[in-house]
């Protein structure tokens, strides 16, 4: 029968490094820096973002009593939501700005 733990022992040294780069995050829910910048910069562009939602969520609502009780604009309220939620799940923007053609 073959001896496998060398392979074992290489595993959990693997283990272990991958879990020594897990950083655990204070608050998951908190913005990212730089989305905080781009909603900070009055100079941003920006775009219309409609969809059909479930009204039982009364995700309208909420987002006006929100804007009521903090004073936050609903385009950023739902652009701080959304970003954070893809970037949690990998999908990181390229925040660098688009390269002017020349003439």
């Amino acid at each position: 029968m073959p001896d496998h733990s060398p392979y074992a022992r290489r595993l959990r040294a693997i283990a272990d490094a991958l879990d020594a780069e897990v950083q655990p995050i204070e608050d998951a829910l908190a913005p990212h820096p730089d989305t905080l910048d781009v909603i900070g910069n009055r100079h941003t562009k920006r775009g219309q973002l409609n969809y059909a939602v479930p009204e039982v969520l009364q995700l309208q609502h909420r987002i006006r009593r929100y804007h009521a009780d903090h004073g936050m604009q609903h385009g950023d309220i739902v652009a701080l939501a959304l970003d954070t939620w893809l970037r949690a799940k990998g999908y990181v923007p390229d925040l660098k700005p688009p390269r002017r053609q020349t003439p």
